[in-house]
């Protein structure tokens, strides 16, 4: 098993706090600091900051937060404006994924570390879907090019499912979240993107949230996550 992968099971820390944690060689195996490709064996010890790594049991939280432009969607602390703060809620999540600090929509929040490689690897191609509004009104060659594929950061996005909802605004469904995606492909075609509101995430649906707001997500809702996120591993 891979290091990130055991310490992530233990519920306590997100995917991207470990790998700072094995950078900053807080965490170690038999003694030594484990590095980012560590393989554990059933009789190895781990230890963080020195001591054993002890799964806690908590009562798993799912949440769905309208991310307010501004917020940045990290954990750490140090950072201004940060969603950890901005939440407030009186028990340790964080964000599965992110959503740039300059665009707005769904996010989920939670505690459970093991689901959340399982929901952003890429392989999977979960859908992601958005409103977007550009600067000013596009044809419909900028749709299918958009759906077509986008060259960008030296590869050509995935083709992805793209229509109008008004004379610059258009809906977009993504399986893939290179970084700052859409802002990226509209700029290849002369648009700048003024607007970008995240709706779904695979089933969880933004729906009549409020800017800042936030509600649980329901069991059906998770349910029906984690009989997708189950069938990924068939």
């Amino acid at each position: 098993m891979r290091i990130q992968k055991y310490v992530s099971e233990a519920g306590i820390y997100p995917r991207r706090e470990i790998e700072r944690m094995i950078r900053d060689g807080r965490i170690t195996i038999n003694g030594t600091p484990a590095h980012k490709n560590s393989m554990l064996a059933e009789e190895d010890m781990v230890l963080v900051d020195g001591k054993p790594l002890v799964k806690v049991e908590i009562q798993p939280v799912y949440i769905a937060l309208y991310k307010p432009v501004g917020i940045t969607c990290t954990a750490q602390s140090s950072v201004k404006e940060n969603i950890i703060d901005f939440m407030n809620y009186p028990e340790r999540i964080f964000p599965v994924g992110r959503l740039d600090k300059d665009s707005e929509g769904l996010i989920i929040m939670t505690n459970d570390g093991s689901i959340v490689n399982r929901m952003m690897h890429s392989s999977h191609e979960h859908e992601k879907e958005y409103i977007v509004t550009v600067d000013k009104p596009f044809d419909e060659a900028f749709l299918q090019g958009m759906a077509a594929g986008v060259p960008i950061l030296n590869t050509v996005t995935k083709p992805c499912i793209v229509s109008r909802v008004d004379e610059n605004v258009f809906r977009i469904i993504l399986t893939q979240g290179l970084n700052r995606q859409i802002r990226r492909m509209c700029k290849v075609f002369g648009y700048r993107v003024t607007r970008l509101k995240r709706i779904r995430i695979i089933n969880i649906h933004l729906g009549e949230l409020q800017s800042g707001k936030w509600r649980y997500v329901t069991e059906s809702e998770l349910s029906e996550l984690m009989y997708q996120l189950e069938e990924d591993l068939k």
